[in-house]
């Protein structure tokens, strides 16, 4: 096998709560009907890697279900997979103690493929990638280890992993988090954050993990401790810079080197902007690279007249397969699938998940609804700070988030309700 992804998805998410309150972060929806990890795995297909191993821990049950119904392949191909991994305790009594001891305790999974590079990504981001220009760059410059880099302004940099690079970007130095970051050689107002998306030689791999193994004063963390070992060590290893990588064929308007930390709400709510508009920066209209997911088998969308005449109408707006809007307005949002919006609605710059129903008369502007809500008639939901505040988590910049309910028996839609 030339290279095997191993996909770490087992984190908490906590930044990002309530949306992690029943799941992990990998799992969290986003763009209608994709979940944060498809990108990723995405990545990995469009780039010709089929070999992917996706390790799992926190609140891992939706998103193992998710693997399974969106990313299953035949056995037909024995180097041809997509397994979720959950923690097993292989090496302890212990649940991973950080990334590199998630890999560490799998190590058979990489023995028994026997790979020559083993490309370790983060599922918490939302990007296109061309991983095998990644794997190309790695293999020209002689790596054995590359770290892809994205950079960021020095006053954004705090709190990223910023990476110190020489003249050929070979890393010289690693830091959590600076006070200070150190800027990019001829790029002074940038330093290079980490993606947190690694390719390593297989052999160097095992034999670091299990150095790192014995450390007791280590984090077993791939950016705090394995990179800035290899560093000092003198071994090869180099920076990627993201910049350079090209789907092969960008849209209007689409940003070339798009890459977002989802790691906050608002970092969240953004992304999830970003997609609405004609020639959005991140597209997922692009053939050349699709994002895959779970087919839903839902019916289209449906836009109804209620009794009075007024349309069901989405302005700027991502609609998922299975909703119906009857009489009322939505624009600038992002509508999962199975919604019903009753009539005499205006939602605005929202984000409203899977099988929400909002009931007749309800303003919204500015939140995010998780699965299964059921909105009552009348309500308004980003107009009063302080009476959000007291019902739902509201972010400093004003967004609304409201929790994920159990699902309930359906509120069905007739014209004019």
């Amino acid at each position: 096998m030339d290279v095997l992804g191993v996909v770490m998805a087992g984190g908490r998410g906590e930044r990002i709560y309530p949306l992690t309150k029943d799941r992990a972060k990998p799992a969290v929806p986003i763009g209608g009907k994709y979940r944060i990890i498809d990108f990723v795995l995405s990545n990995f297909i469009n780039s010709g890697i089929y070999a992917m191993y996706i390790l799992t821990q926190f609140k891992s049950q939706s998103l193992i279900e998710h693997i399974r119904e969106a990313w299953g392949f035949s056995s037909v191909l024995e180097d041809h997979f997509v397994i979720p991994v959950p923690a097993q305790m292989q090496m302890g009594d212990d649940w991973y103690q950080g990334t590199a001891d998630a890999v560490y305790q799998n190590l058979q999974l990489i023995q028994r493929a026997d790979p020559k590079i083993v490309a370790v990504f983060g599922a918490d981001h939302v990007y296109k990638m061309n991983i095998h220009q990644m794997v190309e760059h790695h293999r020209a410059v002689g790596a054995e280890a590359t770290v892809a880099v994205v950079p960021v302004r020095i006053e954004e940099a705090l709190s990223f992993g910023v990476l110190e690079v020489d003249s050929s970007w070979r890393i010289v130095g690693f830091e959590e988090k600076p006070r200070q970051p150190r800027a990019i050689p001829n790029e002074p107002e940038y330093a290079l954050a980490s993606m947190g998306n690694y390719l390593f030689e297989t052999e160097l791999l095992l034999k670091t993990l299990h150095d790192d193994a014995g450390q007791s004063t280590s984090t077993h963390d791939f950016g705090r401790d394995i990179i800035p070992s290899l560093v000092a060590g003198g071994r090869l290893v180099y920076a990627y810079d993201f910049r350079k990588n090209r789907i092969p064929t960008p849209l209007k308007g689409e940003e070339a080197s798009y890459w977002r930390d989802v790691g906050t709400i608002d970092a969240y709510y953004e992304a999830s902007m970003d997609l609405r508009a004609i020639d959005p920066v991140f597209n997922l209209y692009n053939r050349s690279w699709p994002i895959r997911t779970v087919g839903y088998g839902a019916p289209p969308a449906k836009f109804v007249f209620d009794e009075e005449g007024r349309r069901g109408t989405a302005l700027n707006s991502i609609v998922s397969e299975g909703t119906i809007i009857s009489g009322s307005l939505v624009r600038g949002s992002v509508i999962s699938p199975n919604v019903r919006i009753h009539s005499y609605c205006l939602i605005e710059d929202s984000v409203i998940m899977n099988r929400v129903v909002i009931g007749r008369g309800c303003r919204i502007r500015r939140a995010i609804v998780d699965k299964n809500v059921h909105v009552p008639p009348g309500t308004e939901i980003g107009y009063n700070r302080e009476r959000d505040r007291e019902q739902f988590f509201v972010t400093e910049s004003g967004i609304v988030v409201i929790p994920r309910e159990e699902p309930r028996a359906p509120w069905p839609l007739r014209t004019g309700s």
